[in-house]
């Protein structure tokens, strides 16, 4: 498709929104008019007291155009410019919805944190203005908001215990036993990696030992411990065991409120993994299935079984964890949507005290989009059936919306959205969505997120991505994480 931007500098706005109709499709920018089918030409042209915006599309061997005139005034959440830009999307977004019949119920908005941008304005407007902005403005469906007003009032109670000397710290443990078909993430075969396994293990726990150096010297308090991969559970109890006791014994518990380990696949899970994870104080654990159909599971890559996942939840049960998370994915390959209702009913049975739905994601580096295998529209209005089928019934049984976050390249446009029964919300979750405060994360892949106490600026130190290049230049490394004194030292006088 051509998109021509003509008296404007919109053309990240303008390429994403077309993708929420045209998700996978080869998107050429030029900022001069050229007609053509399958062209969306969207034009801002100055007056004197203003713009119009124009937008128009070809496509489907089909027209539509939609104007706005739009004022010099700014009002408390927009500028000019902005409000021009939001114009742009606007009409093109109307353009697409003619041609096309689908409206995306989250509107033009392309961002991956709704609920935060909900936040601040009501913060600017109260709640009652920003409803009307989120449905008249950004054309959000009433569903949507109420998502987002669920969501904005959970968070808000997580991200208040915060301080400005507060961090979480996050425990890359990038190995798995299979690679999942819709997985990007930067996670190796235990099969494959079995012999590195050791050895990145011994490097992950000098770098918490150094990392915690850090934050002693700053004097940073940690809140929330978060153990992901990967499947940490994909490595022996020993190597496991000694990961956990490294952070117990290098870094103050004294103050923390939540300590996450990721048991992921239930087939790696065991009674000998689990009483490791629990001598370290962990307080929360997830096991995840993404589905309770075993023919899904085959389809997605995953070797474990519906049973293996009821014998792992209840082994863990009788191992005395009461704050048990699942993770399931709407719109997976193969699963309908009667099967994917007979998911969350499985699921309900084992009585979990959270439940994260995801929607699909077509990550660029996953298996699914290098191979093509990718749903089309049918599958995204199935998904959205998934998802309020699961908000619905895990509402009734009092498990409801804590955080929510979106992805690019996601089916039917839909959201990621965090449940759990009052007190048993993930704290470390909504920290590293909102970024709240800093995350002093290690291990391969692992990003550093400084923020600035009692501000916004937030700087990145980036691990090195593979398993082999983090051991292999380690020391560089740990010379990149001095970077977390120069940023604080910045900011000693705002009590740190």
């Amino acid at each position: 498709m051509k998109l021509c931007n003509i008296g404007h500098s919109f053309d990240y706005e303008t390429e994403k929104l077309i993708r929420i109709f045209l998700p996978f499709e080869k998107i050429e920018i030029l900022h001069s008019f050229e007609e053509g089918e399958n062209t969306a030409v969207c034009r801002v042209e100055e007056l004197s007291n203003g713009a119009k915006i124009t937008s128009k599309l070809t496509l489907l061997q089909k027209n539509a155009e939609y104007s706005q005139i739009i004022d010099r005034s700014e009002t408390p959440i927009e500028s000019f410019e902005k409000k021009c830009e939001r114009a742009v999307a606007n009409t093109l977004f109307d353009c697409f919805a003619k041609l096309t019949g689908y409206r995306s119920p989250w509107g033009i908005l392309t961002g991956v944190r709704p609920a935060r941008l909900f936040s601040r304005t009501v913060a600017a407007l109260g709640e009652g203005k920003a409803r009307e902005r989120f449905l008249n403005e950004l054309y959000v469906s009433r569903n949507k908001i109420s998502l987002c007003e669920q969501s904005h009032k959970g968070e808000g109670k997580i991200i208040e215990l915060s301080r400005p000397e507060s961090f979480s710290l996050y425990v890359s443990i990038p190995f798995c036993p299979t690679r999942c078909n819709y997985c990007s993430f930067v996670s190796h075969s235990v099969e494959k990696a079995g012999e590195l396994i050791p050895d990145y293990i011994e490097h992950l726990c000098k770098e918490l030992v150094e990392t915690a150096k850090i934050v002693k010297s700053i004097g940073l308090k940690l809140e929330t411990v978060y153990v992901g991969g990967g499947t940490p559970t994909a490595i022996s109890a020993g190597l496991l065991g000694r990961v956990l006791e490294t952070v117990r014994e290098n870094f103050d518990m004294s103050s923390i409120r939540e300590f996450t380990v990721e048991a992921g696949r239930p087939d790696t899970v065991t009674k000998e993994k689990l009483a490791v994870i629990k001598n370290s104080g962990a307080t929360r654990i997830s096991i995840n299935p993404q589905t309770m159909n075993d023919s899904v599971l085959q389809n997605i890559g995953r070797k474990h079984t519906a049973k293996q996942m009821r014998e792992a939840f209840a082994l863990a049960r009788e191992m005395g964890f009461d704050n048990i998370n699942t993770d399931l994915i709407a719109g997976l390959s193969g699963d309908t949507f009667e099967s994917f209702c007979a998911t969350v009913e499985e699921i309900l049975k084992l009585d979990p005290e959270s439940v994260t739905v995801h929607s699909l994601s077509m990550k660029r580096a996953s298996t699914i989009t290098v191979l093509g295998e990718l749903p089309d529209i049918k599958a995204g209005a199935e998904a959205t059936k998934m998802v309020e089928y699961a908000r619905k019934r895990l509402g009734e049984n009092n498990i409801l919306p804590y955080y929510m976050y979106r992805q690019s390249k996601t089916v039917g446009n839909l959201e990621n959205v965090g449940y759990a029964k009052e007190g048993f919300e993930c704290l470390y979750n909504v920290y590293i969505m909102d970024e709240t405060h800093t995350i002093l994360a290690c291990g391969a892949s692992a990003v550093t997120k400084l923020r600035e106490p009692g501000g916004d600026n937030i700087e990145r130190i980036f691990n090195y991505k593979y398993p082999y290049e983090y051991i292999s230049r380690f020391g560089d490394m740990l010379q990149r994480k001095q970077g977390v004194y120069d940023f604080y030292n910045k900011y000693k006088t705002k009590g740190i």
